[in-house]
């Protein structure tokens, strides 16, 4: 056997390949926690739109309290972004019907 093939067998090879990995995790998990608490304060400024300009882009003011209550302090933007898609496509089917 080699010094190399000692080398790579030992702990702290292992060690030092799975920094990376961990970082990567710890930095995803940071971004992921920003971007909620982004979505998070966009959301609450929702709250402060009038009903004709939630309706501009696809909500009633009853979307705003039932995405709350189901997001259970995670991203409640993620609920609504899939209301607005689903009623899009109604209205879409709706018109090529109609």
């Amino acid at each position: 056997m080699t010094t190399f093939d000692h080398a790579a067998r030992s702990p702290a090879a292992g060690h030092a390949a799975t920094r990376p990995a961990i970082t990567a995790r710890l930095v995803s998990v940071v971004v992921r926690n920003y971007r909620a608490w982004q979505n998070r304060r966009a959301f609450y400024r929702l709250g402060d739109m009038t009903d004709i300009e939630l309706a501009d882009i696809g909500l009633r003011r009853s979307d705003l309290s039932v995405a709350v209550d189901l997001a259970g302090g995670g991203d409640p933007t993620t609920h609504l972004g899939t209301l607005v898609r689903l009623r899009a496509r109604e209205l879409d089917g709706a018109a090529r019907l109609g």
